[in-house]
């Protein structure tokens, strides 16, 4: 078997368990709680004075006072400093910890000897912060990062590197020693630093590697049960040989890593190089990472503040064409009116519209049979309205024969029915694009070169066709919100129209609804007046009856005739002509029926009724269910005189429920007269079911009919 690593299973490498750690410092693995040592990893023996540590407590390797700050980070989250002690020889060792799930790793490293005093450090972070804060430009803050960040390391190279969208990487600044080779602006393949990678430098910010030519130091013992040990966030975790011989083509003796993190994504790093082996103490460590956060921050800023200008410039360019659109003429004839502020409103070298079968265009665009071809394509691959690209050539191969004039375009499909097809053109940009090495040089079988994906880093540059400037976001979102904007003043203009026709509509229909009105009301009169006549006589024949029983029966058709008359009153005054709020109805009716019955009725009543639509036929026969109901309260519920009543009504689906209830004797025997049967046929009409229940005490009858008639 060769012993060559294979460069196409970079991706898929297990980084983060190599079973090992770089060899100038030592890692205890420690059990937890019990704080017990169960493996190591360099020269614990040596370096410790320590022959056996197997399942010995910590504490006899480091001692109590350092073991005590381990345990305090066992209890919490993250890892941290614990402090120096001296090795063997004097040496003087820097100790720190990081808690794993079942394991606190501790980690021993040789401390610098030419630290700086706490002091110092701090007050080079705050020159370094206030430097990062007046730069005016993202550039700006690039530079200063390269010079700060080299004045902090010490190394010989110092290179800001930009992750791309295709994961290629670019050197945006540089600080470098006299007669380094220069690598700003270079461009280095995606392929120098695999996924699995990048995932470790967002977990764990910094990356030190003192030299580039050692030999890893293994865990012992090397056989656990369970999962391989994760070193994820181990600073002394042994790297990838294919990335150590990457560093050593390069001439790089020691390498450091700062990720630049912004919003919680790999943005960049920091990358330092030295032609020599070089430490870097936990101090400068930490100081770097926190210097790499204010970076990020101050990046984040301005890329935030760039974004923000370039809105407001579109926004004002999206109200005034918008402006222009909803005070001209016709949408097709303001659209071609306008072209170059549409245009210059993307930035685009050209523009054109098509609307079924016509086509206006403005500025550098392909041909017309070009252009509609490629409008034909748009309307056909369906989805969100907008699309963009600066390479239309890899989506669309036709557009190859038009790449001058349109390597880039955006989309934007108004309506796809007609269609009506809005697009954004840019010309082809090319771009001579310098890379370290040739990225596309095939790997040779050369076990020295074999782990590069190149044998040189000298200069290598590459024509890059095809592609125009680049779509931002922002001018992908102006887009959609353009086309938002033209789709409403389109719905408004028909809007209008159809208000308009309506206005002359409703201007026509006004007399037939005076008139309606004004027969309605003729209608009420009329009723009302018949129903005082009928109500009158009947009253008359009362005063001179000696008769109890007719006068209780007179009583009683007088109530029955207001429910009526009631009803008729409401649809008069109503906004409705065809139906009737039940719940004021019947509040109404309450208040007639309760006063009829006597003033001692009203402050025992209890009245819920939620509002109700009701057809006014439906009302008209539910008033008279419930004006029975109380005329049944009054006559038998308490021999003669008042007592609690509850009438509430309410809404169940498609069904309306009134319930009338008392607190009286119960209801003595069925009775088959006038009011009963009655009764049975109102409930008939409703199509309902009239049920009594026991109230304990007391009679409750439950009304439950549905809401309008069914068929």
């Amino acid at each position: 078997m060769s012993d060559t690593p294979d460069l196409a299973a970079c991706d898929r490498e297990p980084i983060h368990v190599p079973g090992a750690i770089q060899p100038h410092g030592m890692l205890l693995v420690v059990s937890v709680p019990d704080l017990t040592v169960r493996r190591v990893a360099g020269a614990v023996e040596a370096r410790l004075g320590r022959g056996a540590w197997e399942g010995r407590p910590l504490a006899e390797l480091i001692g109590e006072a350092m073991t005590a700050r381990a345990a305090a980070i066992v209890a919490g989250p993250l890892g941290g400093y614990l402090g120096e002690m001296e090795g063997v020889g004097g040496e003087r060792l820097e100790l720190s910890a990081n808690r794993g799930d079942d394991w606190l790793l501790v980690e021993l490293e040789p401390a610098p000897d030419d630290a700086q005093p706490a002091a110092v450090v701090l007050a080079g972070l705050e020159a370094s912060a206030a430097a990062f804060e007046r730069a005016a430009t993202l550039q700006d803050v690039c530079d200063v990062a390269a010079v700060e960040f080299r004045r902090l390391t010490g190394f010989d190279r110092v290179m800001v590197y930009r992750f791309l969208d295709d994961g290629a990487g670019r050197v945006l600044s540089e600080a470098k020693a006299d007669g380094q080779h220069a690598f700003l602006h270079h461009h280095f393949p995606a392929t120098d630093i695999p996924r699995q990678a990048r995932a470790l430098y967002v977990r764990n910010l910094v990356r030190v590697i003192p030299q580039a030519d050692y030999v890893p130091a293994p865990l012992r013992p090397a056989e656990t049960p369970g999962e391989p040990l994760d070193l994820s966030d181990s600073a002394l975790r042994s790297v990838s040989p294919i990335h150590l011989q990457y560093l050593r083509n390069m001439g790089v003796g020691a390498s450091a890593s700062f990720s630049v993190v912004t919003d919680g994504a790999l943005w960049g790093l920091i990358a330092c190089h030295n032609e020599t082996p070089r430490r870097l103490g936990y101090e400068t460590r930490s100081a770097g990472r926190a210097l790499a956060r204010a970076l990020g921050r101050q990046i984040k800023a301005k890329e935030e503040a760039e974004t923000y200008r370039e809105r407001m410039r579109l926004r004002s360019f999206e109200d005034d064409i918008v402006g222009l659109l909803s005070r001209e003429g016709s949408l097709d004839d303001a659209l071609s009116r306008h072209l170059s502020e549409v245009r210059l409103m993307l930035r685009g070298d050209g523009v054109a519209v098509i609307r079924g079968a016509e086509l206006v265009s403005g500025g550098v665009v392909p041909k017309e049979t070009e252009i509609r071809g490629l409008a034909d394509w748009a309307a056909r691959r369906g989805g969100d309205p907008v699309f963009a690209t600066d390479r239309l050539e890899t989506a669309y191969p036709p557009a190859e024969r038009f790449r001058k004039n349109g390597s880039g375009v955006l989309v934007l499909t108004l309506s796809a029915d007609e269609p009506w097809v809005l697009m954004w053109f840019r010309a082809e940009q090319v771009e001579v694009v310098e890379w370290a090495g040739n990225p596309h040089k095939a790997v040779n079988g050369d076990a020295s070169t074999a782990l590069s994906p190149r044998a040189s880093f000298a200069a290598w540059r590459e024509v890059v066709q095809g592609r125009s400037r680049r779509w931002t976001l922002a001018e992908i979102e102006a887009a959609g919100r353009l086309g938002d904007a033209v789709r409403d003043v389109r719905q408004s203009r028909r809007l209008k129209e159809l208000n308009r026709r309506l206005g002359e509509t409703l201007k026509d229909k006004d007399q037939l609804i005076e008139q309606k009105q004004y027969l309605i009301g003729e209608v009420n009169h009329r009723v009302q007046n018949s129903l005082q006549l009928v109500s009158s006589f009947l009253s008359l024949q009362a005063r001179t009856s000696d008769s109890p029983e007719l006068k209780a029966a007179i009583t009683e058709a007088n109530r029955r005739l207001s429910a009526v008359a009631l009803v008729h009153r409401r649809l008069y005054r109503g906004d409705h002509i065809e139906t009737v709020d039940a719940a004021r109805y019947l509040e109404e009716l309450c208040d007639d029926t309760l006063s009829a019955m006597g003033p001692e009725w009203g402050p025992q009543a209890v009245i819920d009724l939620a509002p109700t639509l009701l057809p006014i036929d439906r009302a008209i026969s539910l008033g008279l269910v419930l004006t029975e109901l109380m005329i049944n309260i009054n006559k038998y519920a308490y021999g003669g005189g008042a007592g609690p009543v509850l009438v509430k009504l309410e809404e169940e689906r498609a069904n309306v429920v009134l319930t009338v209830a008392d607190k009286g004797g119960g209801r003595v025997s069925p009775r088959q007269g006038f009011g009963s049967r009655m009764m049975a046929a109102l409930v008939g009409q409703l199509g309902g079911e009239l049920a009594y229940e026991d109230n304990a005490p007391g009679l409750k009858a439950v009304l439950t009919a549905p809401s309008s008639v069914r068929s």
